[in-house]
C-alpha cells in the first residue's frame, strides 16, 4: 500500500484536531514517544529539524534516507499529531548559510 494512502486519512484527522475536539475515530495523534517509535519502525524516519511555537508547541520534521518526511506538532501535554507527510525531502544547503 502506498504511503500516501496510509497517511492521508491521518493527516486530515490531525488537521481536524486543531479546530475541533479530538476523537480517536478522526485523528492521528498519540503520545510523542509512541509516534517517534512508529515513524522510525514503519518509515525509517528520524528527527531532522525542530522549532518552537510560542512556548505552546514544538514542530519536528522527521526524514528517512529515502526522502520520506513527516511533520509533527507536539503540545505541552506530550501529545503529537501529524500535520503533513510526503516524499522527496531535500536539504537546501545554500539556505543553511556559509560553514553549515
Amino acid at each position: 500500500m502506498k504511503r500516501e494512502m496510509v497517511l492521508l486519512p491521518a493527516m486530515i484527522g490531525g488537521l481536524l484536531t486543531m479546530t475541533a475536539t479530538p476523537s480517536p475515530a478522526n485523528s492521528f495523534c498519540a503520545d510523542r514517544a509512541e509516534m517517534v517509535r512508529s515513524l522510525a519502525d514503519k518509515f525509517k524516519e528520524n528527527p531532522t529539524a525542530v522549532g518552537q511555537i510560542d512556548g505552546s508547541a514544538v514542530i519536528e520534521v522527521f526524514v528517512s534516507e529515502k526522502g520520506s518526511w513527516t511533520i509533527l506538532a507536539t503540545g505541552t501535554d506530550g501529545k503529537s499529531c501529524v500535520l503533513s507527510a510526503g516524499d522527496g525531502f531535500q536539504i537546501n544547503v545554500a539556505a543553511l548559510g556559509e560553514g553549515a
